[in-house]
């Protein structure tokens, strides 16, 4: 097995231009959201042009041997979005359907989120296109190690630190660790966040993305006035983060009374059982055909719930079915679910959207502890891990909150606005633009 990189500059600020103007899709929405908080803010344009593309983009060709005697060729990616306040830090996901765009605004994404929360990280993404549910245990681990060999050069501790997305997990990052150390001569811990335990994974990351979410609704029901007990939700997504929230949400009081995977859904109006469910999704892959009624994913984001998570794919809801959405509050636990259009239709409509680098910001935070913890050789509680992630995203969530109030905004264009500054403070104090162009406001 072998792997060739390619590393190339990003589009020009033409390319960039047209891309906001109507390629469409996850990069030209991450895109048009940066333009619009850098004119909320009144800062220089050039802000827009460090933030609108990344710094670094790799694209990487792995050559891997199938059980079958076969040779096939998988595209690897890594966006380096952005380090003005720290190491890039981002997901690896194994899709079969990932391009490069979408990479370089999940890159984005991870920047603001990494902002928003305050954590010294910039952004970045990664993600190798293919079908992992296809491969045998021994192709999927080697194709996991050939990533690493493909792009050990832009990978450290103190560059860029990967960890589990969409069809990754931890063995998948203990692999990649395992690699990557071989590669250096030394264990190298600190490169990979989202390990398992033996190798220096933190306690509470498994649930996290989705402990993170449900502490967002916690904060968003008590300002709305919304009693969680008794309260319905609805969770598109019954992966990491959708499970989770299933099972937090009902320990609250709240009646979860559907879910959803990439093969189907049901519903149960007097509420599901989250343990169950995670149950018969372990033994049969799917909660499609669990006990209730069958229901599809465009059936489930328009059910009429209090609580409306979507943990899935981005675009789920877009101008077309966003007028039919019944729900109270929309928590992103996935990286951009709601397109702009959708956006502006929710708003209209009074839906109180809490955005996805609010919402799903607890996988990086803890990402960010397991690094720390790494670093130091010092390893916490779960409890402890758990207690310092609730302080944090409650912390986020009222900054965030007081900004949607005081200016009349919505909560997605105060988060960006929260993390927008930030960046361009540190980008103005590194002299990135010079003295005659420095953020304005």
């Amino acid at each position: 097995m072998s792997a060739r990189a390619r590393t190339r500059a990003d589009p020009d600020p033409a390319g960039t231009a047209r891309a906001v103007a109507g390629d469409g899709g996850a990069l030209a929405a991450a895109r048009r959201q940066l333009q619009h908080t850098v004119k909320l803010l009144d800062l220089d344009e050039v802000v827009y042009e460090l933030l609108s593309r990344p710094a670094r983009f790799v694209e990487v060709m792995i050559t891997l041997r199938m059980d079958d005697g076969t040779t096939r060729v998988f595209t690897g990616y890594r966006s380096q979005h952005n380090d003005a306040v720290g190491p890039f830090k981002g997901g690896i996901r194994f899709h079969p359907t990932v391009t490069a765009d979408e990479v370089k605004a999940l890159s984005i994404w991870m920047t603001v989120k990494c902002a928003l929360l305050g954590l010294p990280f910039g952004g970045g993404k990664g993600a190798v296109a293919c079908d992992p549910k296809a491969l045998s245990d021994r192709e999927l681990e080697a194709l996991s190690r050939g990533y690493v060999r493909a792009l050990a050069e832009v990978l450290g501790p103190d560059l860029d630190i990967p960890a589990p997305d969409v069809y990754t997990n931890a063995q998948v990052m203990g692999w990649m660790v395992d690699e990557f150390s071989r590669l250096r001569g030394r264990n190298a811990f600190g490169v990979m966040t989202g390990k398992p335990l033996a190798l220096g994974g933190s306690q509470g990351r498994t649930e996290a993305t989705g402990y993170g979410c449900v502490v967002t609704v916690v904060e968003a029901a008590a300002r709305l006035g919304l009693d969680l007990r008794g309260a319905t939700a609805a969770i598109q997504g019954f992966g990491n983060a959708g499970s989770y929230a299933a099972r937090l949400l009902h320990e609250a009081g709240a009646r979860v009374v559907a879910v959803s995977d990439s093969r189907g859904g049901v519903w149960e109006p007097a509420g599901l059982d989250p343990e169950d469910l995670i149950r018969w999704k372990a033994e049969t892959g799917t909660v499609a055909a669990y006990p209730g009624r069958a229901i599809d994913n465009r059936e489930l984001l328009e059910l009429e719930v209090d609580i409306l998570i979507p943990a899935a794919l981005e675009n789920q809801i877009t101008g077309e079915n966003a007028e039919r959405i019944r729900a109270r509050i929309i928590a992103e636990a996935a990286n951009g679910p709601t397109t702009p259009e959708a956006d502006a239709v929710l708003a209209r409509r009074g839906i109180f959207v809490i955005p996805d680098i609010l919402a799903s910001a607890g996988g990086v935070t803890v990402s960010y502890f397991e690094w720390v913890q790494n670093l130091t050789s010092l390893y916490w509680s779960s409890d402890e891990v758990l207690t310092r992630l609730q302080q944090m995203m409650s912390k986020a969530f009222a900054e965030v909150y007081a900004l949607h109030d005081a200016r009349g905004v919505t909560m997605r264009d105060a988060a960006y606005m929260v993390a927008v500054r930030r960046l361009a403070d540190a980008m103005a104090a590194r002299g990135w633009w010079g003295e005659d162009r420095r953020a304005r406001g």
